[in-house]
């Protein structure tokens, strides 16, 4: 009988196990911000392209999220005042999304977060670099593979 089968010899299952083990900790901490996961990660583009709002589209393809999923996510970040839809001048079918006052003084609230996580982990910082840039080629590797 081939090893090659067993659950624990698996990329598949370590990458799932490793991902919501990551999740859970992140649950209670943003608890205390108010956001879910999924917000949070939408949060994190906002903040870091502040200055030029991305459209849901954009913000999407980053996220690598469909409007199916980004939409309601949006609705319940404007309802919490975070986030604000302005349709584009230039055309109407495009929706740029920009931070609220609230949403942006959120950012300073959210600093500490990377940092519990990553302590939660148990890594050293290169530890977790080196994860983190290795997942990501994983990532674009398997998307332009998709694309061909």
């Amino acid at each position: 009988m081939s090893d090659d089968l067993e659950l624990r010899r698996q990329v598949c299952f370590a990458l799932y196990a490793a991902s919501r083990a990551v999740t859970d900790v992140y649950r209670p901490i943003l608890d205390e911000l108010g956001l879910t996961y999924p917000q949070y990660l939408v949060l994190l583009v906002l903040w870091e392209h502040d200055a030029d709002a991305p459209t849901v589209s954009a913000l999407g393809a980053e996220l690598r999220l469909d409007s199916g999923t980004l939409s309601p996510l949006l609705k319940r970040l404007e309802a919490a005042g975070l986030v604000a839809r302005h349709r584009a001048v230039d055309d109407e079918r495009r929706v740029r999304i920009v931070l609220t006052d609230a949403g942006r003084a959120l950012r300073e609230r959210a600093c500490e977060v990377p940092h519990r996580v990553a302590a939660a982990t148990g890594l050293t910082l290169d530890e977790l670099v080196t994860l983190r840039d290795t997942l990501t080629r994983v990532t674009e590797t398997i998307h332009r593979a998709k694309e061909k």
